[in-house]
């Protein structure tokens, strides 16, 4: 194994939600975490401590976050605050989005 450049097997595996997937990798201070939401996915409304940054990779989802709902598209970004209620629902396509967790979520390792 290589710190530096895991490979899958490597990495962290979670089933989120029911049938939502991530796969997730963490150095020091910072956490990755690739999730995959089939089509008509949804992750359920939630909140933890963690600070949440993240940008869609692919396919388009729907974020409540907080009080706010917003489309978002391949490319665009989301900020999370830690303590803040949120949920994300996939439409008819799957989607994936990739979140960057501060600090590390253990449970997610």
């Amino acid at each position: 194994m290589s710190r530096f450049f895991p490979t899958p097997a490597e990495c962290g595996a979670h089933t989120l939600f029911g049938n939502v997937l991530a796969r997730t990798y963490a150095g020091e201070h910072l956490q990755l975490s690739l999730v995959d939401i089939p089509a008509n996915g949804v992750v359920e409304w939630h909140s933890h401590a963690n600070e949440q940054l993240g940008v869609v990779t692919r396919g388009v989802l729907t974020f409540h976050i907080g009080d706010e709902t917003r489309v978002l598209r391949e490319g665009d970004f989301y900020f999370i605050p830690g303590g803040v209620r949120h949920r994300v629902e996939a439409g008819a396509e799957p989607a994936q989005a990739l979140d960057v967790f501060y600090p590390i979520r253990d449970e997610y390792r």
